[in-house]
């Protein structure tokens, strides 16, 4: 782009523009400094461009240049020439060119930076670059990330538009209804004793506008949650919102796949999808066979039920769990049948820490024989027969675990993924989405007495088990464990990938009566419905229509696109893992008549540390 300050940016420069007098504009990303000659790279978020001062043609700019050091922000002058044959740069877009400068202004000289910035790979200690963010987003890594999540949110609206979604705003101060995740409350000042809360999530608003008859809506939103940090979660955080009218649960999964696969290919063309259409699980299947809601399709590792096998093979612990209603999983890693005792004492430790009681392994020898710790233990045959059915081959390593239905599984799931990082099993370049769905809608909160949403207290219910949401008592408002209610799946789909939750939706409950008798068995009273939800309880008494929706996390999505585990590193101005802002020092202290004037007082209390 042209402006008074340049003519090209510093990616531009071409053969083609060969003896054209220019101005470029960008910070000095290395100088080399020979004397009669220097040489200086310019750059700017679009490229590098070689700068050569030469102190017989130029000596004012030499003189200038001179000067210079690493990060100074400058405007150079000059004319376009072809390098010297040997000198090309193929790394560089503008690699063939360099510009003879005849002018060298500087429009900021720049102290010695706290971390080097052209050194893209150097290991940097990340509070120090959260400290500098403005420097470190400066960086090659960072700041190619930040312009991949930019396109991925062009992507996403350009897509949404074409499809005939409206993009709606929603307000940032709503109710707060401390439901889950805590809120981030806004005491009000004209109102005082009131507050407002930040939205965890646009929820009832997007609802309340396919009530409206909009049919069709979006939104990039940013919402707000005061919860406990770990590496993909933050404090404020972007999703992609969206509701749509009149439909069913395959109607929704098949835009959202629809524009995931059009994003995808848009946004990372290189990187190919492991299937189209996405595969769908139920819950059950994916636990079942995965051990998680969220599987990684990139690997096969799946998990195997042993207990026909297992039942009366002789080995106590396999006994007394079916007796007490357990179940017995197990899968085979490949090539691992020599591991060492140490390697297994690792493994065994690894599933006690998620709450297994132990590990059971076979390994099969390339001659087809079975050992194992516990093989003295059992009937005879029933060790090859535990493997068979596990689908090892020779050279193979069988894992066991038996434990509680789910539990065990969840385990064996996590090993799952252990064995698969260790072994390299999952190809990087491959993105493998998944649908998920069929999930229960409630599970049992001993601490209140009460059944919970599984997910979203607004989603819907599968038609055949509408029947099931009643409690055992007959009383609404006295929920057990025992309701029926406990059986009930939801119209829920999770959309996950590269074994990381991508996002969750559902179809809503859009009756009034069918809204309120869900939220009696999540222990809310007619009058709790009226103060929580009444807004959005008394809107569907005016004619709703069946709706549903999801909600994407666009920094999760950003840092799956750009392999990276933490979300941290595709967001322009993150939070430490203790909500800190280290380059704005918040939160800090407020002055004592902004409380006053909100009539607040606050505790004092101990920052945590990071």
């Amino acid at each position: 782009m042209q402006t008074s300050y340049r003519d090209l940016t510093c990616g531009d420069a071409r053969p083609e523009h060969v003896g054209r007098d220019v101005s470029l504009a960008g910070w000095v990303h290395r100088r080399r400094d020979l004397g009669q000659l220097i040489f200086l790279d310019l750059r700017d978020r679009y490229g590098i461009t070689q700068v050569v001062i030469d102190a017989t043609e130029s000596p004012e700019a030499h003189t200038v240049a001179s000067t210079v050091r690493s990060e100074y922000t400058l405007r150079v002058s000059g004319n376009l020439a072809a390098r010297l044959a040997g000198t090309e740069n193929p790394k560089l877009a503008t690699g063939q060119v360099e510009l003879r400068a005849r002018e060298v202004e500087i429009l900021s000289p720049a102290r010695t930076t706290p971390f080097p910035i052209n050194e893209p790979e150097a290991d940097v200690d990340e509070a120090l670059r959260l400290k500098y963010r403005y420097l470190d987003l400066r960086r090659e890594g960072l700041q190619g990330r930040i312009l991949i999540r930019s396109r991925l949110v062009q992507a996403i609206r350009e897509s949404h538009h074409e499809a005939g979604f409206v993009e709606i705003e929603t307000p940032l101060l709503i109710k707060s209804t401390p439901e889950g995740a805590r809120d981030f409350i806004v005491p009000s000042r004209l109102q005082p004793g009131n507050v407002y809360a930040l939205p965890q999530s646009p929820q009832q608003l997007k609802q309340l506008l396919m009530v409206s008859g909009f049919d069709r809506y979006f939104q990039i939103a940013r919402c707000m949650r005061d919860e406990d940090l770990r590496g993909d979660r933050q404090p404020e955080f972007t999703q992609l919102d969206l509701e749509m009218s009149f439909v069913s649960e395959p109607d929704v999964m098949a835009w959202v796949e629809r524009m995931a696969i059009d994003v995808s290919r848009a946004v990372v063309p290189d990187r190919p999808l492991l299937q189209d259409p996405f595969p769908v699980l139920t819950y059950r299947g994916a636990i079942d066979r995965f051990g998680t809601d969220k599987p990684d399709l990139r690997y096969g590792l799946e998990l195997r039920d042993l207990a026909e096998v297992a039942a009366g093979a002789g080995f106590g612990v396999f006994d007394a769990t079916l007796a007490d209603g357990g179940r017995i999983f197990g899968f085979a890693a490949p090539g691992m049948a020599g591991a060492t005792r140490r390697e297994l004492d690792e493994l065994t430790e690894f599933v006690k820490r998620f709450g297994a009681k132990g590990l059971v392994w076979l390994g099969i020898d390339e001659e087809g024989t079975v050992r194992s710790p516990i093989a003295k233990f059992l009937a005879e045959g029933r060790a090859d027969a535990l493997a068979v059915a596990a689908g090892a081959e020779r050279g193979d390593l069988v894992l066991i675990v038996a434990g509680e239905d789910i539990h065990a599984q969840e385990v064996l799931g996590r090993l799952r993924v252990e064995i698969a990082s260790r072994l390299s099993l999952a190809d990087p370049s491959v993105l493998a989405y998944v649908w998920v769905h069929q999930f229960p809608m409630y599970g049992w909160d001993d601490e209140h007495g009460r059944w919970d949403a599984t997910h979203n207290p607004f989603s819907g219910v599968m038609p055949e088990d509408e029947e099931l949401l009643v409690t055992a008592s007959g009383d609404p408002f006295r929920p057990s464990r025992e309701d029926p209610a406990g059986r009930a799946r939801a119209l829920q789909y999770d959309l996950a990938l590269n074994g990381w939750e991508l996002g969750g939706g559902s179809v809503r409950i859009h009756r009034r009566d069918l809204l309120s008798r869900s939220f009696a068995l999540m222990g809310h009273s007619d009058a709790a419905q009226r103060e929580k939800f009444g807004g959005i309880l008394e809107a569907f008494e005016y004619g709703a229509p069946p709706h549903g929706g999801i909600a994407l996390g666009v920094d999760r999505w950003a840092a799956l696109l750009t392999d990276q585990t933490n979300i941290r590193e595709v967001m322009a101005f993150p939070k430490t893992a203790s909500g800190s802002d280290l380059m704005l020092d918040a939160p800090s202290p407020v002055e004592p008549a902004q409380l006053d004037e909100l009539g607040l007082m606050l505790k004092p209390g101990t920052f945590p540390s990071d």
